[in-house]
């Protein structure tokens, strides 16, 4: 194993990833104490409803949203690493377009539908004027461009400190609300205004970033795809792909809410959250892995080995995380949020599956992306979306909550299925010219 470390491209990735890891270990256990503190203040109904309101923008912003920082990575680090800034300049200028278009339109639309559909997601009337000011974060959550344009100048380290900003500054703030007894509409506050927080430094931070570097004049948004080949069709493609995968995430905590009720979708939230993390180190290397590997010779050898050996990497600390779940779960479950949410543990131990098959299979979406796939990713995600939603209602009615995890699981494992076939039919392609 020692030579995988004489791997230029091998040693990048495990320092992007490092930078990464540290900050998302902190975010971690902020985020789990912000848990904590706001359901032992709100209890399992009230804590649902929060879910509920956040989760409604998510989903709005999910389903509007154009990947713009995949598009940025895709064009833009491969013009800065031929020198060539003006290509990079092309692609920031087009993804903060697309980011300006769909966050506008996606919150425009969610604020609209929200009073005729919020009852389907067990959203009661009274919390409506909160929900629809929480929609106002939708254009702010959809931009993603400043992150494509830090990954793109390889500035890892700066991405990692910010993504700590909202949930230790959220977590204080909990803290605060559990010790002073506050109202929900302060919760709901607290999520606000840590969220808008995250975003605008992010931006504050890549506008320093660029104009160090003597990048920022001339970048503007725009709608027009200069000297990008075939760059729309990567961007709806993208966002067509990433649009499904909300269904997987605010969306589901949605349907289970629909389906099921307030406090199950808080259950079911706690759970995934737990499950997720098991999945960080997949997670944080699938984020270094695609400006790696959209920089190789897909051709040659180097990209196939490098996820070999990030596979073993991530499979190594995944298989660690989830075995802690699994042995510690309940205890841990029971200290945080009190015994009304020792129904997560059984959700756990069926949700765990999501991170096993994610460790196992980071590597699959940025190997089509780098190779130029985007229609691979997103039939792959489009059949497993359609799997989950034909089976997640029945799977509800007939085991609550377990149900909806196991339709996650299932919906999972037929989009890598997917996935696992285009892939291995490209590598026959290229190997065999």
């Amino acid at each position: 194993m020692r030579h995988w470390f004489n791997d230029q491209h091998f040693r990048s990735l495990l320092k992007n990833t490092s930078y990464l890891a540290v900050s998302k270990g902190i975010a971690a256990i902020a985020a789990i104490g912000t848990l904590a503190f706001a359901s032992r203040s709100l209890g399992l109904q009230g804590f649902g409803t929060l879910i509920l309101i956040a989760s409604y923008a998510q989903a709005a912003n999910g389903l509007a949203k154009f990947q713009s920082w995949q598009l940025v990575v895709r064009y833009g680090a491969a013009a800065l690493a031929k020198g060539d800034p003006r290509g990079f300049k092309n692609a920031a200028s087009f993804a903060m377009g697309l980011d300006l278009l769909s966050g506008l339109v996606g919150m425009a639309a969610a604020m609209a539908l929200l009073p005729f559909i919020g009852g389907w997601f067990g959203l009661d009337n009274r919390y409506l004027n909160l929900a629809l000011i929480y929609c106002l974060l939708v254009p702010t959550m959809g931009a993603s461009s400043p992150t494509g344009m830090m990954r793109s100048m390889d500035r890892f380290d700066l991405i990692s400190w910010q993504g700590t900003v909202t949930p230790i500054a959220r977590c204080v703030l909990t803290g605060i609300g559990f010790w002073q007894g506050w109202s929900f509409p302060a919760f709901v506050a607290i999520w606000f205004a840590t969220d808008l927080a995250g975003d605008l430094y992010m931006w504050f931070i890549t506008w320093r970033e660029l104009g160090r570097r003597g990048l920022g004049a001339g970048i503007r948004p725009t709608l027009r795809p200069s000297d990008l080949e075939n760059g729309w069709r990567f961007a709806v493609q993208t966002n067509l792909t990433y649009s499904l995968e909300s269904a997987w995430g605010p969306l589901a905590r949605l349907i289970v809410g629909g389906l099921l009720g307030p406090a199950s979708a808080a259950l079911y939230r706690l759970a995934s959250s737990l499950a997720d993390s098991a999945r960080k180190p997949a997670d944080l290397l699938a984020k270094a892995y695609y400006p790696e590997v959209v920089r190789m010779d897909a051709a040659t050898k180097h990209p196939w080995r490098l996820m070999l050996r990030a596979t073993a990497l991530a499979g190594g600390f995944g298989m660690a995380a989830v075995l802690i779940l699994v042995i510690g779960g309940e205890p841990l479950i029971r200290v945080l949020f009190g015994k009304d949410f020792l129904g997560v543990y059984p959700i756990l131990l069926v949700m765990i599956g999501i991170p096993l098959i994610a460790i196992l299979s980071f590597p699959l979406i940025p190997m089509l992306l780098a190779l130029d796939r985007p229609d691979a990713t997103l039939k792959s995600r489009l059949v497993g979306t359609l799997v989950y939603l034909a089976i997640i209602a029945p799977l509800c009615w007939r085991f609550d909550v377990q149900g909806a995890a196991a339709a996650m699981v299932i919906g999972n494992l037929v989009m890598v299925g997917v996935q696992v076939f285009y892939l291995r039919t490209e590598h026959r392609r290229i190997r065999g010219r």
